[in-house]
């Protein structure tokens, strides 16, 4: 995909930043609603008892004197109320309805609506001004009606003292925000230096003309970033072992394939030379060729690096049968009699082309070191626990350190070095077992070699 419509994920330094902001500015705004009820509650409170208190002394003044409701005003009284904002004093004294002294136009209380000697506060609208007034009902004697006692004052004091409040609290809060925004960027960068350090191991990797696939070493990293290292190094190691399968390969088709190609070019300069039974020779060097080719690819195909194969139900007599039809005109031609002892049917749950490549394999390879009129036994049989594919043969065999080393790589023995082959026959067969999860037996029977292949149920299954 080209790099201008690559869809590009938010930066991780701005995910973190984002992600540690917001939930600092959601607290600030938190805070902030609740300081504001908290300001206005408290300077509420306080003013009210301020109002409070002039009302009392206000109304410990009001008494009786030869039937009259008399009134000495305190100058204290008023002299508690006064603030910076001079806000304006209101009061009304009544005796139920009728004015005593004071502001008559002062929004009266209903006298029902309010509880005796308990004073009582409340917002109100005078003079086009908001105001907030605290009222009293007291009863006098020798008085018939409930004796009013109203004091009020504009707001402008409190919403000043509350503008102020409020203003050094975002002032606070605004300053708590800058000074982790501040800290913010460092804590970031000491935070994700891990992943620096390791993206500097994955990039110094880039710079080297042979490829490094050794486990990246980025030092002490925290357990978030451990798994992905891990996980990265688990990758470069199968690169390793996929790229050191192909290097391998590689290396040993070069070596194997010199030798015939080699006779190749001798038979064919013979032949151009006239020598007609060099063109005999380049058929059978053609054929040694074709052999050694087929049994490369099918060594790559068994040591393939990756999942487990998908099995599927496989019939091993099936199998069997055709890889006696592909062998059977080798094996006429060798004087070899091959013998299939199998049930009617024995399905296993496994892949069919890594059957086909071990029985194969087994086969050619006791075809082609047996002896003239001897006799190749297939024997399929299913036992508690597995299957078993066995393939036995009657040549000469194998001595106990040979049959140590049987399965390496292009390893042959003695009583074989009068035999064409490669020497790949049975590291097929062992690296197609290891990938389908089966035991692999070899023992020699002198005269003779037995190969057993053990399937156990619960890796394949048995399917009927």
């Amino acid at each position: 995909m080209p790099a201008d419509r690559r869809r590009r994920a938010i930066a991780l330094r701005t995910r973190l930043l984002a992600a540690m902001l917001a939930p600092l500015l959601l607290t600030a705004v938190g805070l902030g609603l609740a300081g504001a009820a908290l300001i206005a509650d408290v300077v509420r409170r306080t003013n009210d008892r301020v109002l409070g208190g002039a009302l009392g002394a206000i109304s410990e003044t009001v008494a009786v004197e030869r039937g009259e409701v008399t009134l000495d005003l305190p100058a204290a009284a008023f002299g508690m109320l006064e603030n910076s904002e001079r806000d304006n004093i209101y009061y009304r004294i009544a005796v139920g309805s009728r004015l005593v002294t004071g502001y008559g136009d002062l929004s009266a209380p209903r006298i029902d609506e309010l509880t005796l000697d308990v004073p009582r506060f409340r917002f109100a609208r005078y003079r086009d001004q908001d105001i907030r007034i605290v009222e009293v009902r007291r009863a006098l004697p020798r008085i018939a009606g409930p004796v009013i006692v109203q004091v009020a004052e504009t707001l402008d004091g409190r919403r000043a003292l509350q503008r102020r409040l409020m203003t050094a609290l975002l002032a606070g809060e605004v300053v708590l925000l800058a000074i982790a925004a501040m800290f913010l960027g460092p804590a970031l960068r000491w935070s994700l230096r891990p992943l620096a350090r390791l993206r500097a191991a994955v990039a110094a990797r880039d710079t080297r003309a042979t490829p490094d696939l050794s486990p990246i070493d980025a030092g002490p990293l925290p357990a978030e970033l451990e798994p992905l290292a891990d996980a990265f190094s688990n990758v470069l190691a199968r690169l390793d072992t996929a790229t050191a399968g192909v290097r391998r390969f590689t290396g040993d088709a070069s070596h194997q394939m010199r030798t015939p190609l080699s006779a190749l070019k001798i038979q064919v300069a013979l032949a151009q030379r006239g020598d007609r039974a060099a063109l005999a020779e380049i058929a059978d060097a053609a054929d040694r060729l074709e052999h050694l080719v087929t049994q490369l690819l099918a060594l790559a195909r068994a040591e393939e690096v990756g999942a487990t194969p998908p099995f599927a139900p496989v019939d091993l007599r099936e199998v069997a049968v055709a890889v006696i039809n592909r062998h059977i005109a080798r094996a006429i031609e060798a004087d070899v009699e091959v013998i299939l002892d199998a049930p009617p049917s024995l399905v296993l749950d496994s892949h069919r082309t890594l059957l086909f490549e071990i029985l194969s394999n087994l086969l050619d390879n006791a075809i082609r070191y047996n002896r003239a009129g001897g006799t190749v036994t297939i024997t399929i049989a299913a036992e508690a626990d597995a299957a078993t594919i066995a393939v036995g043969d009657d040549g000469p065999g194998l001595s106990e350190t040979e049959v140590s080393r049987a399965g390496e790589r292009f390893v042959r023995f003695a009583s074989a070095d009068d035999r064409e082959g490669s020497g790949l026959g049975l590291a097929i067969v062992r690296s197609a077992t290891q990938r389908l999860g089966a035991d692999l037996e070899i023992i020699s029977t002198r005269p003779g070699l037995r190969v057993t292949v053990k399937f156990p149920f619960e890796t394949g299954g048995k399917g009927g």
